[in-house]
């Protein structure tokens, strides 16, 4: 494995699973990568005067023009090769509230799909294994309401 040059952050991410209760039942917003070519959750850097939180909700709004209550805990965590080396995603639920027509980053496509064509549709085994257990995990706080 090539040795890495980016700086140790760099390796240090957060994301959101954008979810929507729509007709269809629970439904997860997936968005293509910078090159198009596969559906992915929004995710980038955590930013040094940020929480992974904060990130994960600058994130969803920059790459899917999404806004909404994010998870005061993270769904879980994954992992994937990028760099040379291992970035390390912190995951949190989003339920969105808004989508907006315009966001920083139009170049990227969106699509609402239900819970079985995200897992389907998602390359990274452990971010599928946590969008799978969606139901079970906002059954579980929804009890707790």
């Amino acid at each position: 494995m090539p040795v890495s040059r980016k700086p140790a952050w760099w390796y240090r991410q957060s994301g959101a699973v954008p979810i929507r209760r729509g007709d269809q039942g629970l439904e997860v917003l997936l968005v293509t990568n910078r090159s198009g070519r596969r559906w992915i959750v929004p995710k980038g850097i955590v930013e040094r005067k940020l929480t992974p939180g904060e990130s994960a909700e600058k994130e969803a709004w920059e790459e899917a023009g999404v806004r909404g209550v994010l998870s005061t805990e993270p769904l879980g965590t994954y992992r994937y090769e990028k760099w040379g080396g291992t970035c390390t995603v912190e995951v949190f639920l989003l339920d969105v509230e808004e989508i907006s027509d315009r966001w920083p980053e139009p170049n990227r496509r969106r699509r609402w799909v239900g819970v079985e064509e995200a897992v389907q549709a998602l390359r990274e085994p452990e971010l599928r294994a946590l969008v799978a257990r969606l139901r079970e995990v906002l059954g579980r706080e929804e009890e707790r309401t």
